[in-house]
């Protein structure tokens, strides 16, 4: 079972800008896609972005499409969340996740882990 630990979230101002990290446990991080997922206060998980176990392909919500960049390191078994142009409608608690890209949308597979806070003040 992989493990996953986030990391890089505080408090920023709108407009600013944020980088999380994900670091994953395993030898077979580059064999799987990975995602990024938030909850917002008082709301459900939503899914943010994914990128295939390659890098070659990412995937996006709506909400964060031409402000988020998704990117892995398969060398360091890490994925990374490039967050810019943030709005206070983003601030959630942000995971991490091994997925399953299907049809109806990445799948996450693993436990989660225990998130990265990200406030955006406005």
């Amino acid at each position: 079972q992989v493990q996953l630990v986030e990391s890089g979230g505080g408090l920023v101002q709108a407009g600013g800008s944020l980088r999380l990290s994900c670091a994953a446990s395993g030898r077979t991080f580059s064999s799987y896609a990975m995602g990024w997922f938030r909850q917002p206060p008082g709301k459900e998980r939503e899914f943010v972005a994914a990128i295939s176990g390659s890098g070659g392909t990412t995937y996006y919500a709506d909400s964060v499409k031409g402000r988020f960049t998704i990117s892995r390191d398969n060398a360091k078994s890490t994925v990374y969340l490039q967050m810019n142009s943030l709005k206070p409608e983003d601030t959630a608690v942000y995971y991490c996740n091994k997925v399953l890209l299907v049809v109806s949308g990445p799948k996450p597979l693993a436990s989660w882990g225990l998130g990265t806070q990200v406030t955006v003040s406005s």
